[in-house]
């Protein structure tokens, strides 16, 4: 059993160290492999699973992951600008329409059956399963692929 908890900040804190958790897998295994490490990035404690913690536990790491995470899915492309990076992508997301700037081709990583698309400013969103996505959106992104 962790001794987790919040400070007055609202931070998760293990015993008396403030923590961040890290999930090792963060797209194909979410709920397990989840490392609390300090503000210096030293691993305090290890998380084999997140259904193995207590109820009370669980519920501080998750709400300090979505504190923490930011990965909206793309669930359709709209339109991009030209067919060839630098270009702009305008797409809908489970969090609502947006438009970003690709910089380059190598900032579409694949990771496992999913794709993670890495804008001009940094922020990462998810393609879950290329495969599932509409025709048009799946001819728009096979041009970057």
């Amino acid at each position: 059993m962790l001794e987790l908890s919040k400070n007055a900040f609202g931070r998760l804190v293990l015993g008396q160290a403030e923590v961040a958790p890290v999930r090792a897998f963060p797209v194909t295994n979410p709920q397990s492999g989840i490392s609390l490490v300090d503000s210096n990035g030293k691993e305090l404690a290890w998380i084999a699973n997140l259904e193995d913690l207590e109820m009370r536990e669980r519920k501080l790491v998750e709400e300090a992951l979505q504190a923490r995470e930011f990965l909206p899915e793309i669930l359709r492309l709209s339109s991009v600008s030209r067919h060839a990076a630098p270009c702009e992508w305008r797409v809908e997301t489970d969090k609502g329409k947006t438009a970003f700037k690709l910089d380059s081709e190598d900032d579409i990583r694949r990771i496992s059956s999913s794709l993670v698309v890495t804008d001009s400013h940094g922020v990462s969103f998810l393609i879950r399963d290329p495969a599932a996505l509409d025709r048009h959106s799946r001819r728009l992104l096979g041009s970057f692929l």
